[in-house]
């Protein structure tokens, strides 16, 4: 099985609350991009929330609306081995080193986890002092929760973190 490599943080001084997702799917990998996949919630949730027509914009201009709202993403693994996109796949995994974060987002005043995967390390973000929240993931494989769920958990904690 072949290793995969994740992708580097979205994160600035101005970030003050990190999404934490656990490994970037084959589409998100292939494209280079967060939640690159059209069917994840991410860049909906958010568009939604900010009144941005997101899903239509392009990447960067994504990533700089994000940044300048205070929000930064990134995985907890740095590498791993993966048969398609699924978290239940994930084998052997590598965590990023966590540490980096306060460094690069002084201003940092939570993490969140985007799904269950992902919160499964809480107990090493926690480690920071800092509020830690999970959040209904973004995936399509989270067919359980609908659109406007997501949307009313994602929006209760990125209002309260002043980044919606």
């Amino acid at each position: 099985m072949t290793r995969l490599l994740g992708l580097p943080p979205v994160a600035d001084a101005r970030t003050r609350l990190v999404v934490l997702g656990s490994f970037p799917g084959v589409a998100s990998l292939r494209a280079q991009q967060y939640y690159g996949h059209p069917q994840n919630a991410f860049w909906k949730i958010l568009g939604a929330l900010w009144e941005l027509p997101l899903a239509q914009t392009s990447y960067d201009q994504r990533v700089a609306a994000m940044l300048e709202r205070g929000l930064g993403v990134w995985d907890v693994y740095a590498s791993c081995e993966r048969e398609g996109s699924l978290d239940t796949a994930i084998r052997a995994a590598e965590l990023n080193d966590f540490a980096q974060l306060r460094h690069r987002c002084p201003e940092l005043r939570a993490i969140a986890h985007n799904g269950g995967e992902s919160f499964r390390h809480a107990r090493l973000t926690r480690a920071f002092g800092l509020p830690v929240h999970r959040l209904p993931s973004t995936s399509p494989a989270n067919a359980s929760w609908p659109f406007e769920r997501k949307l009313a958990a994602w929006g209760e904690l990125l209002r309260q973190y002043g980044v919606a």
